[in-house]
């Protein structure tokens, strides 16, 4: 029975239960009016040795008054009545087990559902948590028994782990404020110094390097601060049109496109969704920026808005293997090739941000290796 269901499971034993029972029930009954009905031949002797008659049958005048064929004709009939009674009780029995177990199969399977109802309640909560949404409750109310208990549990369970991840996300978005300032200090200071015309080339060429690291260093806390962001959900939706907010990344990655080599192809048509206008453009940023960072001279990348997915982003470049497109996803990982990895400048929360967008709306974001290379990343939205 691993393959059944808990209410079946409970429902089988209250309804094998009562069969047993009932078949004890039964066979103790059987056993008691088997005992109590007398045995043919002694009854037949004892009633013709102390009754004239029987049935209204004068004993002296059967089968001319022979007493031993009076004894054979009233044990065979004492033998016909007792095989009957015994016959009725057993088939009246049975009929009567058969309905009755019916019936406690039907109330234990009633009696089943009602009593495992707060468990559904329970793993209907579970199934309705998110990272980002943990305010949903159980509240079970009735008598303090043991699935009370497990309920109010599972809710100060629930209580803990709110209060741990906006304690987190509280930590993520502070730190980041207060990385920003600093960052900013230090590339001004930086590009001062390499403003002044006497700085030896070894000098600004450290210099160069510090820029580039300290670019990166705000792209990831920039990513760090857009994923506490998504991750405490929207407080507002609004309609956008998602067509137009992917020609606008396309119109200003243009540059970036035609120093990389790659020539992007887009497929727009109109799609409005409802969610958060700076976030989406994030979204669609960082999909096409990866697309073309993350690609070979003379390839292509191929942007389709359309009604379901939502979005497609499609790019050539180098092979990814299948099992490492799901760690894409993941918060400061890349891939462990060169390939994917040649720009130091990037923080590796490109896709991490397109998923938390993508989630933040009631969406997901999903990949796949192409047939001769590159990434497909598709994004569902529902409607708005």
């Amino acid at each position: 029975m691993n393959g059944f269901s808990v209410r079946t499971k409970l429902t089988a034993w209250y309804g094998g239960l009562f069969l047993l029972a009932g078949l004890v029930l039964v066979v103790i009954n059987y056993l008691l009016v088997q005992s109590t009905l007398p045995d043919p031949t002694r009854a037949a002797l004892t009633t013709i040795g102390s009754a004239d008659t029987l049935y209204g049958v004068q004993a002296d005048t059967v089968v001319g008054g022979s007493p031993g064929v009076a004894v054979r004709l009233l044990s065979g009939s004492l033998d016909e009545y007792r095989s009957s009674t015994l016959s009725t009780l057993v088939v009246g029995s049975a009929i009567a087990l058969v309905a009755t177990a019916a019936l406690a199969v039907l109330f234990g399977w009633l009696m089943a559902g009602r009593a495992l109802r707060p468990l559904h309640d329970i793993t209907s909560a579970a199934r309705r948590l998110e990272a980002g949404k943990l305010d949903r409750r159980i509240n079970l109310e009735g008598p303090p028994d043991e699935l009370k208990e497990l309920a109010d549990t599972f809710d100060g369970m629930l209580d803990r782990l709110a209060e741990s991840f906006d304690s987190q996300k509280r930590f993520v978005a502070n730190a980041s404020h207060e990385l920003r300032t600093p960052l900013a200090v230090q590339r001004t200071l930086i590009e001062v110094a390499m403003a002044d015309p006497d700085v030896p080339p070894e000098l600004k060429k450290l210099g160069t390097h510090l820029l580039h690291t300290n670019e990166r260093s705000e792209r990831m806390i920039e990513g760090l601060l857009v994923l506490a962001r998504t991750d405490r959900g929207l407080h507002a939706r609004t309609p956008v049109r998602l067509d137009e907010v992917v020609a606008s990344v396309v119109r200003a990655t243009s540059a970036q496109a035609s120093s990389a080599g790659v020539t992007v192809e887009t497929r727009l048509r109109p799609r409005t969704v409802a969610g958060d206008p700076v976030l989406l453009e994030r979204l669609v940023t960082n999909l096409v920026v990866n697309a073309i960072t993350y690609n070979a001279s003379g390839g292509w990348v191929y942007v389709d808005v359309r009604g379901d997915p939502a979005l497609e982003v499609r790019n050539s470049g180098p092979v990814v293997p299948p099992e490492a497109v799901p760690t894409l996803f993941e918060p400061f990982r890349r891939l462990g090739g060169a390939e994917r990895t040649g720009d130091t400048r990037n923080a590796g929360l490109g896709l991490s941000i397109v998923r938390s967008v993508a989630q933040a709306h009631g969406g997901r974001a999903e990949a796949q290796p192409g047939r001769r290379g590159g990434l497909a990343v598709t994004v569902r939205l529902p409607p708005s």
